[in-house]
């Protein structure tokens, strides 16, 4: 009898450890609860959180540091599959930290537009992408010094920004948790397309000195089939405006007159972007010119070279016959998937 128990009992053992070795976890399902938290942190599908909970003992804090592991892996392999697929689609995203000469500022201009681009349109219009490119311009936008180039707008290094922190545009006292780069490798392992950073230029310049306050800068900036939020667009365009008057900085103190600036420079960006314009000036049958076109501001009963030393007059920023007022000085002009020198 003996020896029948001890027979049992080993095959017993026997069994258990067999089935060990085909059993799943021991740990509880994760709960509707956890799975909805977790997905608030990282919107990462359902699947995947509750694969990141079970892996973790249902512990938010393991499922994140289970999640991040597992996007820099799973990120990894996706962009490698799709990088070599053509993205034409996207979004150009401005950010305007700084629009210049102001009762309220010092004068200086910090600015960034970037091209995000995608393979359809369906993910340029998913919120994670234009987050994204809205965070990719603050960023460029945030972290760019004064150059020696003598030019306002300035194409800036798209390692630098690929290398940088993600600096978030909602709040910029976020924390960063990736850089860029990482971030388009998320979000690619999300979409499952292939997104890159096309292009990117830069407005940084500090208040202007020495001029006993009769020089000013200012930044205009549009976008053409904005999205809801207000930052991305299909075309976009920026476009540096110097100011001259020999009151500038009481005009600058005048809310009519900053109200009045304001709209003028809408206007101003908005003409650059629904024209087909190449040059500021040019000769006088070259309507590619921006000074020779119709201004639509006016209903283009001047051309915008008229127009603004119009409005300048009337402001008494000039008199009849003199050189100054609002002169735009550069500008900036993009469009989805076009090609690019």
């Amino acid at each position: 009898m003996l020896s029948s128990a001890l027979c049992l009992k080993s095959q017993r053992a026997l069994l258990t450890r067999y089935l060990a070795k085909f059993s799943y976890s021991t740990a509880s399902k994760p709960s509707l609860q956890l799975v909805a938290q977790l997905r608030k942190l990282t919107d990462v599908p359902i699947s995947k959180a509750r694969e990141a909970l079970s892996a973790s003992g249902n512990n938010v804090k393991a499922a994140l540091e289970w999640l991040e592991k597992d996007m820099v892996a799973s990120g990894a392999q996706k962009a490698a599959k799709v990088a070599g697929r053509e993205a034409r689609e996207g979004l150009v995203s401005v950010c305007v930290l700084s629009a210049g000469s102001s009762a309220r500022s010092g004068g200086g201009l910090r600015a960034a537009m970037v091209e995000l681009n995608c393979e359809t349109d369906f993910v340029a219009r998913n919120d994670l992408f234009t987050q994204l490119a809205a965070d990719i311009a603050h960023t460029a936008a945030f972290i760019t010094e004064q150059g020696d180039s003598s030019n306002f707008i300035r194409p800036c290094s798209l390692d630098v920004i690929n290398d940088a922190p993600l600096l978030s545009q909602r709040d910029s006292n976020l924390r960063p948790t990736s850089t860029v780069s990482g971030s388009i490798r998320d979000l690619i392992s999300k979409v499952g397309e292939n997104v890159s950073l096309k292009r990117a230029v830069t407005v940084v310049h500090n208040p202007l000195r020495g001029h006993s306050g009769t020089l000013g800068l200012r930044l205009a900036s549009y976008l053409h089939g904005a999205t809801a939020s207000g930052y991305q667009g299909q075309i976009g365009s920026f476009a540096v405006l110097g100011l001259k008057a020999p009151d500038l900085p009481s005009k600058l103190a005048s809310e009519t007159f900053m109200q009045d600036i304001e709209r003028l420079e809408r206007a101003v960006a908005r003409q650059i972007t629904g024209f087909e314009t190449r040059f500021i000036q040019s000769t006088p049958d070259d309507e590619t010119a921006l000074y020779n076109q119709p201004f639509m501001m006016t209903g283009g009963q001047e051309t915008v070279c008229a127009a603004l030393h119009e409005w300048s007059r009337a402001r008494g920023m000039v008199k009849e016959g003199e050189a100054g007022g609002v002169e735009v000085l550069e500008f900036a002009k993009w469009m989805v998937g076009e090609e690019v020198d």
